[in-house]
């Protein structure tokens, strides 16, 4: 397993520069009430917690696109060196509006897919201003309008999908209820049967939000997925080397997992006998 110490200090949420505190996980104050709940509260006792919400609204859209299929690694860098050279923060959607793309895409080249990204971005200033008007007024309608006008006017933008849009709604509007799935996510709740085994995104999404309490579902995105990369991996998750090496083992179905003979697949590819 990756040492603790691999855990990095920032995620999307961008750690204390990222808006919200660092906060106490108020998980274990009484017994859950679902499995769900379950496993978030298990994950409160092993990771750094966090308030969320506070990051300007706009360019926290910008990070999550920089983050797509692709690592905080990797999408961090990007989002630097964009904000480096196109910030500050309340004018950017004024300021990509107007930038060549190919200038655009040289600045993100870390991030991967650079060129699909800076013509997304790029996109999504130009709607922002139009529907908007400004880069604050964007700010202030994802903090303050209903999180289901502000999720669906987001996904009216293309190349914003769901997992975007709950990430703005999540990191910059600090809406409760929201739990944002990505890989990691999608994989885990099919896996430990959280949600059905060939559940799409957001057949999980619906699943998870159901089943987590609101103000624990921020917390539960963010730590389930360092607990996919710490334990839950797609290839080798940590439970073929035994029971004690998962810290969720009892709270698992291990769907797609034979223990045994150690294969592994994805939770929609097992048919009930």
């Amino acid at each position: 397993m990756s040492d603790r110490r691999d855990e990095p200090a920032e995620n999307i949420s961008g750690g204390d520069a990222g808006g919200g505190a660092f906060a106490a996980f108020e998980g274990s104050d009484h017994e859950a009430e679902t499995r769900a709940e379950a496993v978030v509260d298990a994950l409160g006792e092993m990771y750094w917690q966090k308030a969320y919400g506070g990051q300007d609204g706009f360019e926290c859209l910008v990070r999550t696109i920089l983050s797509q299929n692709t690592s905080d690694k990797a999408s961090q860098p990007a989002h630097d060196s964009l904000m480096e050279r196109y910030g500050p923060a309340d004018r950017l959607a004024e300021t990509l509006a107007g930038v060549p793309q190919d200038d655009l895409a040289e600045t993100i080249a870390s991030a991967g897919l650079y060129n699909q990204k800076s013509e997304v971005i790029i996109r999504a200033a130009e709607w922002a201003l139009d529907r908007f008007g400004s880069t604050p007024e964007f700010d202030h309608f994802v903090r303050e309008r209903d999180p289901g006008e502000v999720r669906e006017t987001l996904l009216s933008v293309s190349g914003v999908g769901p997992k975007t849009a709950d990430c703005v709604l999540l990191f910059a509007g600090g809406r409760g209820g929201v739990f944002p799935v990505d890989t990691h996510v999608h994989r885990i709740a099919r896996r430990m049967g959280l949600a059905p085994a060939a559940a799409d995104h957001e057949a999980v999404r619906a699943h998870l939000e159901g089943n987590v309490p609101a103000e624990k579902c921020g917390f539960g995105h963010t730590a389930m997925i360092q607990f996919g990369r710490e334990y839950c991996a797609a290839r080798k998750p940590a439970c073929l080397d035994g029971p004690e090496a998962c810290p969720l083992y009892d709270l698992c179905d291990r769907v797609g997992i034979d223990e045994l003979d150690g294969e592994v697949v994805d939770p929609s590819e097992v048919v009930d006998g």
